[in-house]
Parts: C-alpha cells; structure tokens; sequence
C-alpha cells in the first residue's frame, strides 16, 4: 500500500514538473502507452492504443484530468497541431472519425449514454493550445452552445457559412455533415478544403464537431472560427465545451474503471 502510494505521488509530481512542457502528450504517448501496448498489451496511463494500421497511422486515447468526462484522442505519429501537412496528406487518418468512436468513454464517465448533440470533439489553433502534439478534446459541450445548434440546425447548410448568433462570444462558420459516423467526412479536409484560405493558414483556425440530429436523421455540425488575437480570439474551440459537463447531471453520477482512473494520474493537459 505504501509502494503504491509513493509510486502515485513521484507520478503527480512529474505531471506537475511537465505541465508546461509543450511536449508532455507525446513523452506520454510515444513514451509510456505506445511501448506498453506493444509489450505488453496495457495501454496505462492511456485508456486506448489502436495501433491496427501501425504505429505511424495509430492513435492513442488520454483521461484529461480536467472535469470528470474529458479525454484527448492523440496520434501517435509525430504531428504537431491543426497546422501540420500530414494532416492534409490523401491517405491522412480520419483522426475525428476515431475520437467520435471514443465518445463511449465519455458516457462511461457519465455513467450513461449521452444524446449525441451532448457529445463534442475539439482542436484548438495555435494560438489556444499548450501542447505541441496533436490533440482533440472529447467532450459534453456547453449546454447553451448545444441549445443554439438545435434552435439553428435548419439554417445549417451542406456549405459554409456564417451561424448567425455568436457561440460562447465567437463568431463561426458552419457545415452540415449526415451519417451515424463522421466516415469519409474529415474535418481537417472540409476546412482546407471549403474556407478560402483555409489550407494556407490552418494554424490559425480551431474545429469543433458537435453530433446533431437533422429532420430526426444523425448527422454533425462542425464549426470553425478563426484567431483573431487582436480582436482577443485565440481560436479555442474547447472553448465551447463542458468539462464539468453540466448535460450529464440529470443521470447517473460519473463513473470510472480501472483503468480510467490510472490514466487520471498522467497528465493534465493545459489548453
């Protein structure tokens, strides 16, 4: 008992060491989760490593110890950010089609299944995040952010445009996307590919996926702002998120496994 407590102790003080290291997922993942599962098929401090299509093109999911349902989706190829080319590559993973699968830790938390306009995916620009590894937060979103996107669903088309009322003080464009599952519908893609500018200055830009339901079919919104620092905008879609996630009050209190709460232990991130 005492073993482990010291051994819990040396690891929340080595957190705290690398909080601010802008490097601190990748040691985690490339250094801990990664080796672990390929040795010995334990993913921890990590809750998943899919690594079916290798290493390269594999990525890893991290209990966030910010708020009770958070968890990051991080590649585990080396890719910095929104910013990286890899990202725009014809054969990239479809990392935000892997991070709306991993929703199912966020229920788990939860200690329920949550509607899927609860439900959100986040990357921020450069400008709003602390760590230099890829990362998508999954999690509840803001209830009032979810009540706007049902209000204006309708108005939400299958090109950008402008949502008219501002989400959490921001303005955002918004797309329409169908299906139960995000598929061949890459964000990353439908940005570079849809805004004008968009590819040449990705940095800049944040994305939040948010599941919806149109004319009772599922389906997404996903949104994108862009930083203006002047103007006070960091580009910080998590901005749009719970991570006390409110939406889940009126279940079950939060849950947790085993492994989840080993995971809890290895690293805050600070977006």
């Amino acid at each position: 008992m005492l073993l482990a407590t010291a051994l819990v102790a040396l690891s929340l003080a080595g957190c705290a060491r690398r909080a601010a290291d802008p490097n601190a997922l990748w040691e985690i993942v490339h250094g801990q989760c990664v080796p672990g599962q390929q040795m010995h098929g334990d993913p921890a401090p990590c809750v998943e490593v899919d690594l079916r299509d290798g290493v390269g093109r594999g990525y890893a999911v991290l209990k966030d110890l910010r708020g009770p349902t958070q968890f990051l989706l991080i590649p585990t190829a080396r890719i910095t950010g929104i910013e990286s080319p890899a990202l725009l590559a014809p054969d990239a993973p479809n990392y935000f089609a892997a991070a709306w699968q991993a929703r199912t830790y966020v229920d788990e938390r939860a200690g329920r299944a949550l509607p899927r306009d609860d439900l959100s995916l986040a990357i921020n620009s450069v400008f709003a995040r602390s760590q230099d590894q890829l990362h998508i937060h999954i999690d509840c979103i803001r209830a009032d952010v979810r009540d706007t996107l049902r209000q204006y669903a309708g108005q939400i088309g299958e090109h950008w445009a402008p949502l008219a009322p501002p989400l959490a003080g921001h303005r955002y464009l918004a797309i329409r996307v169908s299906g139960e599952q995000l598929g061949q519908a890459n964000p990353f893609k439908l940005l570079a590919d849809g805004v004008p500018g968009a590819r040449q200055d990705m940095g800049r830009h944040t994305l939040v996926v948010a599941g919806a339901t149109f004319d009772g079919q599922p389906g997404f919104i996903i949104l994108d702002d862009h930083a203006d620092r002047a103007a006070g905008d960091r580009g910080g879609g998590e901005w749009l998120q719970d991570h006390h996630c409110a939406l889940a009050r009126d279940g079950s209190a939060a849950g947790s496994s085993g492994r989840t709460s080993r995971s809890e232990a290895a690293a805050r991130n600070q977006d």
